[in-house]
């Protein structure tokens, strides 16, 4: 019973991550302890149905929970307390990061691993350098077109999502589909709508399904072929996605006791992912 609470909290960290542009479900998953485990549930789903059933479950119940109850309050908390907040998922990542080192121990760095760690550090860097997208699509009047549009857009969220250090809100944000597909889960509660919500939501979903498995099965590949230049790579994403979320506090308006609170949050944070990965 222990082992599934840990598990719903772990999908409520995840559900929400995945809602914050410029925080990686992916990253977290990996600073949790969970993402090996998740990588190897979603690509041999049929093969070991009912242990990886007992995993993904109370995964997603904690995830479905994040994005239904999340959505209204991580927009809230960002908006009014955007230091405090964005310390607290720093926190969560930095807390898991002695868990991906003890994968390097002892090993010799090479010219090859170290080039792969700096390419995925700087595909993060760049894109933490490019100007979000503010002009949202609009979704009022769906099409075919649109239906089959959303499907992409969800296999690409959901490939940016896995990939550790990659947000997937972030680059919808890019495409200008994060401010729809959030707004209509936010208002999934509004039965009035629905049938319109359910229609654009209905295609993300079925593109997200299809680019996780998909992408859980290249990363598994990988980690089994190339294991330690993939977590040289992983490093890199995890490492950048740090500094890329501390480059987006610049500037940001606060007070002495955002200050003091985020520093709070973020000690608890690095304890809470440093417990949690051993988990």
């Amino acid at each position: 019973m222990k082992d599934k609470l840990f598990l719903i909290l772990k999908g409520f960290l995840l559900g929400i991550a995945n809602i914050i542009p410029g925080v990686s479900g992916g990253t977290l998953a990996l600073t949790l302890g969970i993402y090996q485990d998740l990588i190897g549930a979603i690509s041999h789903f049929f093969k070991n149905l009912k242990k990886n059933l007992a995993f993904l479950i109370p995964l997603g119940i904690g995830m479905l929970a994040a994005v239904l109850l999340g959505s209204k309050v991580i927009t809230y908390c960002l908006d009014k307390f955007t230091l405090p907040t964005t310390l607290f998922f720093i926190g969560l990542i930095v807390g898991g990061i002695p868990l991906l080192t003890k994968k390097l121990k002892g090993r010799k760095v090479k010219p090859f691993n170290l080039a792969v760690f700096l390419l995925t550090f700087s595909i993060v860097m760049i894109m933490t350098f490019l100007n979000a997208g503010n002009n949202a699509v609009d979704l009022t009047n769906m099409s075919v077109i649109k239906f089959l549009i959303l499907i992409v857009i969800g296999m690409v969220a959901a490939a940016t999502m896995v990939i550790p250090g990659v947000s997937g809100s972030f680059v919808l944000m890019l495409l200008g589909y994060y401010i729809p597909v959030v707004g209509t889960v936010g208002n999934l509660t509004n039965f009035s709508e629905l049938g319109h919500n359910l229609l654009i939501l209905a295609p993300f979903g079925i593109g997200i399904a299809i680019g996780i498995v998909g992408i859980a099965k290249l990363i598994e590949f990988l980690l089994k072929k190339y294991e330690i230049p993939t977590y040289y790579g992983i490093i890199g994403f995890v490492t950048s996605s740090v500094i890329g979320l501390g480059i987006g506090l610049i500037g940001v308006e606060t007070s002495t006791l955002q200050v003091l609170a985020g520093l709070v949050l973020f000690i608890l944070a690095f304890v809470i992912g440093y417990k949690l990965g051993d988990e």
